[in-house]
């Protein structure tokens, strides 16, 4: 039987900087402590303690990320536990989060409505800021002036896990250095840069400064 998002008495956690790494381990540890019912369900918002990419569970490095322009810029590569593509993660310039929830909160539903539903809630809270945007399936949030965000997601342990990278700001010129993958998808929509690509929030007046 499918639940509601006010069946549940929620916990929010918000630690400091904590390394790739162990975001990667918290991200399964928690979301198998929820699905057993050993932790109220519960939303994660994260800091990131060094830059990173981060590449989905079924993902190559070799042909995702160019190992070379990783070294330069000082990246690690960490892997995390759901599907979907590599996220560009640096310091203070990601709003990345977690939510971890019984699965019946998504009971019956596909990949694709479940992914809606999960980020229907920040839909709002972007409208609140005068951002219009809206879902993208499978797994992104979108404005008129690009890709605000990229999410992924499992099911396992009687939970699931969505987990979404927001851009608050980017450098993509060096995003393209260090994923193959942004060359491609640049190349293959006959895009000249990462810019036209990319909606930062940080590109719009009313997005509110970070804390």
């Amino acid at each position: 039987m499918r639940t509601n998002w006010h069946d549940y008495e929620w916990q929010l956690l918000r630690d400091g900087p904590l390394s790739p790494n162990l975001h990667m381990a918290l991200d399964e540890v928690l979301t198998y402590e929820v699905g057993a019912g050993r932790r109220k369900p519960t939303l994660r918002i994260w800091e990131w303690g060094a830059p990173a990419v981060v590449i989905g569970r079924y993902q190559s490095v070799k042909n995702e990320v160019d190992l070379e322009n990783l070294e330069r810029y000082g990246f690690e590569v960490v892997r995390r536990i759901s599907g979907g593509g590599a996220m560009f993660i640096e310091p203070g310039n990601t709003i990345t989060y977690s939510v971890y929830a019984p699965q019946e909160l998504v009971a019956g539903m596909s990949f694709q409505e479940s992914y809606a539903r999960m980020d229907a809630w920040v839909l709002e809270a972007l409208k609140t800021l005068g951002i219009k945007a809206w879902y993208q399936p499978i797994n992104d949030i979108t404005s008129e002036g690009g890709k605000i965000a990229g999410a992924a997601q499992t099911r396992r342990g009687g939970a699931v896990l969505h987990h979404v990278t927001m851009a608050y700001d980017i450098d993509a010129a060096k995003m393209v250095q260090v994923l193959r993958i942004g060359r491609e998808k640049l190349s293959d929509k006959g895009q000249t840069s990462a810019q036209k690509r990319v909606d930062p929030c940080a590109r719009r007046p009313a997005c509110p400064e970070r804390q």
